[in-house]
């Protein structure tokens, strides 16, 4: 006998989402108030003037990616880049180890293994790029109040510290929260920065520095680009993939159509990231030792790696390119996926299941991401000629543009997922209350 549908309202339908976005915005509320807690031991003024010279290093970006925590040199100032930084090493080194790439595919139980290896690896990197801070924080003049021992001790702790609660943190945004954990905090911490640049490119108009249709062509631009950036992003080349028939008993099973989709920009945010670093890194260091007497001619090298300069610029679209192509070989293996096709019984048509398809897949593949690296390499290069041309307040575009639509993006994609799964489970909780035909009545 079927029973009444009980009174399932909105409220009750997307309680748990709603419990998620607020745990979401907790999270990130957290985030900024640790942002603005300082480390001890620091002159702010000294360490403001300091980031004034940097705003085009690899402080800059550190800091952009921090939230502005580097500047103020809080406890979140190594933000969640020592995480991300052992990520990317355990997957190559998942690439080149066969022990690492059997244990990716032994399921949930080797995940969580080298999920604990990337936690270790963090607390290392962290360890290390702490302890690099605080010793050359203390070669500035003036900018530690009390060097020695126990700031460096202090420093490192508290570095440390935050960075293994913001790891934790990002866990948590994406166990009880919504869209990837750590995406989220770089999204945030960069989003922080948007009103103040904003906030200059108004001052420098109000001044005169700035002509009003100079920021509204950059407004336009920014609109245009972030656009783009949305339209390619959702860009995928379907190959069609057929399976087929077979007979188990009296059931034939098989004989259906479906896709392998592949992004355009199969390789994310990841090359602008390491071709910033690599150049950069170099060109900081040797400014900072380039102060010394006798060796100003290692300024005149750092120079040259600046933003806005040509080397700069070639080297930065030739290791944005490599890397688009490095990093898309280690996150996608073709051979591999032609077997996985051979082995459920599909193929593409046209082409002879395995080696014939794996090369088929390699040279789509390699068009895609030739494509894609043209197109990130684009992206990335505006900001340059926007600094170069108009003296841009800001590092627009680039790399936190990417950031910001892709979380964006798949942060929508989850929240509508969510919707969606819940519309689906009312349903069917309907039909099986109304005995629908095929569903048992209760």
């Amino acid at each position: 006998m079927a029973t009444a549908l009980p009174n399932v309202g909105k409220g009750a339908r997307y309680g748990d989402l709603k419990r998620r976005l607020l745990f979401l915005l907790a999270a990130l509320l957290v985030f900024r108030i640790g942002a603005h807690i300082p480390c001890p031991g620091i002159d702010p003024k000294v360490l403001a003037d300091l980031f004034q010279g940097q705003q085009g290093g690899i402080l800059g970006m550190f800091n952009m990616f921090s939230g502005g925590a580097l500047s103020r040199f809080t406890i979140f100032a190594l933000g969640i880049m020592p995480y991300i930084s052992a990520s990317i090493i355990m997957q190559l080194m998942t690439a080149v180890s066969p022990q690492l790439d059997q244990l990716r595919k032994e399921g949930e139980a080797g995940r969580r293994k080298i999920t604990q290896y990337t936690r270790y690896g963090t607390v290392f990197l962290a360890l290390f790029q702490a302890t690099g801070i605080s010793i050359a924080l203390e070669s500035q003049p003036g900018l530690v109040l009390d060097p020695g021992m126990l700031f460096r001790l202090t420093t490192v702790t508290s570095l440390v510290t935050g960075t293994m609660f913001l790891m934790w943190l990002g866990e948590q945004i994406t166990e009880r929260g919504l869209g990837n954990g750590i995406s989220i905090i770089i999204f945030a911490g960069i989003a922080a920065g948007l009103p103040q640049a904003i906030a200059g490119t108004l001052e420098l108009v109000r001044t005169g520095a700035m002509h009003p249709l100079t920021a509204l062509l950059i407004a336009l631009a920014v609109l245009v680009v972030t656009a783009f950036v949305c339209f390619v992003e959702r860009g995928q080349r379907k190959i069609l993939v057929n399976y087929a028939k077979r007979q188990v008993g009296n059931r034939v099973y098989g004989g259906q159509s479906s896709h392998l989709p592949f992004k355009l920009n199969m390789s994310g945010v990841i090359p602008p990231i390491f071709a910033s670093s690599l150049i950069l890194f170099p060109a900081t260091v040797l400014g900072w030792f380039g102060s010394a007497e006798g060796l100003l001619w290692l300024r005149d090298i750092a120079g040259t790696l600046t933003p806005g300069q040509p080397i700069y610029v070639l080297m930065y679209g030739a290791l944005i390119v490599f890397f688009c192509f490095f990093y898309t070989a280690l996150q996608y293996n073709p051979k591999e996926t032609a077997d996985n096709l051979k082995k459920s019984g599909a193929f593409v048509p046209g082409i002879r299941p395995g080696d014939q398809t794996a090369r088929y897949l390699e040279k789509i593949l390699t068009r895609l991401t030739l494509a894609g690296a043209v197109y990130v390499t684009s992206v990335c290069l505006l900001p340059e000629f926007l600094i170069l041309r108009w003296n841009v307040p800001f590092y627009f575009g680039g790399t936190s543009l990417l950031i910001i639509v892709v979380v964006t993006m798949d942060f929508m994609a989850q929240v509508q997922a969510y919707i969606m799964t819940h519309q689906y489970e009312s349903l069917l909780r309907k039909a099986n209350f109304k005995g629908g035909p095929g569903l048992p009545v209760r």
